[in-house]
C-alpha cells in the first residue's frame, strides 16, 4: 500500500524535524524508530524518547485511507539524504516492509508496529496557557541556555526553570558556579508557577525556533509542558525536585561598575584562554585605574597578558574566574558593550549584564588561581 508520495526535500523537512530527539541507544528497539501515521492526505511524523515527543504533519499522503507503521529514523534519513534530488520518492508499505523508491533506487526497510510506539498522554486540562513570538522564546532560551548544568547529580540543575507570574514570564539556568536569568512581558498568566525544563527539551526548541514573529502556545499541566507552532507539537516531562532561589543568587546592591566592549573582551579573554590548562581553566582580571589586565599560566610557566582600557576609578581589584563561564556568555550576549560590577571582597560574585536588556543578569562565582 503507498502511503506516500513527494519530492525528497518535501520528505526531509518533517523527518529532520522530529528525528533529532531520537537517540542512537536506546533500551526500547522502537524508540530507535519514527512512527509515520496516515489519514488520508494528512501524514504525521512523530517521535519520542520517553521523556520528549515531537510531532509534526505534512499532505503529502496518498488515497484516502488510514495506515501506521513504525520505522528506522536514521537509516531512513540517511537514505533521503543520499538520494539525488530528481522526481518524487514515493514510500509504501508491502508484507511488513517499507520501501523506499526514487527513480532506479529501492530500498525496504524493517518495519514495527505501530500499536507498540510508545506515544506520550497528554492531559485533557493545562493548569498555565500562553503564547510568545518564536524569536522572543527562542531568544529567552539563548540568553540563559549555557548555564544549564550537564549531568549534575543534583537533577533539577539539568534544565532550565521557567517562572511564570502574571505579566511576566523568566527564564533562569545555573550550575552551581554560575547563574543566568532573563525575561519578558506576557499577557495571559493570572498566577505565579514555576517548572523545570530539561535540558534535552530546551536544546531541541533552540534547534525548532525561528526568529519570526510567529507564535508559539505554551500549555503547561503537572509534569509536563507543551510547545505548539507551525507543523510543530511538542511535548516534554518536566523535571521535579526544588531549583535553588536565584532571587537570593543575583546581587542587588553593587556599587562598582564598569563598561566594556563585548568583542574587544572576548578577543582578549580568548587568547588568555590558549595557555591556560585543561583542568585549571582559570584566568586572572586585575582592576586598577581605568585599566583591565587579564593574565593566564600555566604548568610550564607559560604566560599571557592582555591589557584593556576601562572607566573604572576604584580601588584595585585581582581575581580569578573560570575562562570558559566568561566567554560562554560574551558569545550569546550580542551587544556592542556589557556591564560589569564588582564587590571589594575577592570571594564575591561578579554581575555582568547588557546595557540593551534590563532583564538580562549573569552571576558568576570567582576561583582560586
Amino acid at each position: 500500500m503507498q502511503l506516500v508520495q513527494a519530492t525528497r526535500d518535501a520528505l526531509l523537512k518533517p523527518l529532520s524535524t522530529v528525528a533529532g530527539i531520537v537517540e542512537r541507544r536506546n533500551t526500547l528497539p522502537i524508540l530507535a524508530n519514527i512512527l509515520l501515521r496516515k489519514e488520508g492526505n494528512n501524514v504525521a511524523f512523530i517521535a519520542t524518547d520517553l521523556e520528549v515527543q515531537i510531532t509534526t504533519h505534512a499532505d503529502f499522503g496518498v488515497g484516502d485511507d488510514n495506515d501506521a507503521t513504525t520505522v528506522a529514523a536514521r537509516k531512513l534519513l540517511d537514505i533521503l539524504r543520499a538520494l539525488p534530488d530528481t522526481g518524487d520518492v514515493r514510500l509504501s508499505q508491502v508484507g511488513g516492509k517499507l520501501t523506499v523508491q526514487s527513480g532506479k533506487s529501492r530500498f525496504a526497510l524493517q518495519t514495527m508496529p505501530a500499536a507498540e510506539f510508545p506515544t506520550v498522554a497528554q492531559p485533557e486540562k493545562w493548569d498555565v496557557s500562553f503564547s510568545l513570538s518564536q524569536k522572543t522564546l527562542k531568544h529567552l532560551f539563548n540568553m540563559v541556555h549555557f548555564a544549564m548544568a550537564q549531568q549534575d547529580i543534583r537533577y533539577y540543575l539539568n534544565g532550565l526553570l521557567f517562572v511564570f507570574e502574571p505579566g511576566y514570564v523568566r527564564a533562569v539556568a545555573t550550575d552551581g558556579h554560575r547563574l543566568a536569568h532573563s525575561g519578558t512581558p506576557v499577557e495571559g498568566i493570572e498566577a505565579k508557577h514555576d517548572v523545570i525544563v530539561p535540558r534535552k527539551t530546551v536544546l531541541e526548541m533552540q534547534r525548532l525556533l525561528s526568529d519570526s514573529d510567529d507564535p508559539v502556545a505554551i500549555d503547561v499541566a503537572t509534569g509536563q509542558i507543551r510547545f505548539r507552532f507551525g507543523d510543530v507539537e511538542l511535548v516534554s516531562k518536566l523535571v521535579e525536585g526544588k531549583f535553588p532561589d536565584f532571587t537570593r543568587v543575583i546581587p542587588s546592591n553593587y556599587t562598582r561598575h564598569f563598561t566594556v566592549s563585548r568583542e574587544a573582551l572576548q578577543g582578549s579573554l580568548q587568547r588568555a584562554a590558549i595557555l591556560t590548562t585543561d583542568k585549571l581553566k582559570g584566568v586572572r582580571l586585575q582592576l586598577s585605574d581605568n585599566q583591565l589586565r587579564i593574565s593566564s599560566s600555566n604548568a610550564e610557566q607559560e604566560e599571557a597578558q592582555e591589557e584593556l582600557d576601562i572607566d573604572y576609578g576604584h580601588e584595585p581589584l585581582d581575581v580569578g574566574f573560570n575562562v570558559s563561564y566568561l566567554l560562554d556568555v560574551l558569545a550569546n550576549v550580542k551587544t556592542e558593550t556589557i556591564r560589569w560590577s564588582v564587590q571589594p571582597d575577592v570571594n564575591a560574585s561578579a554581575l555582568i549584564t547588557s546595557p540593551d536588556d534590563d532583564q538580562f543578569k549573569y552571576v558568576v562565582m570567582p576561583m582560586r588561581i
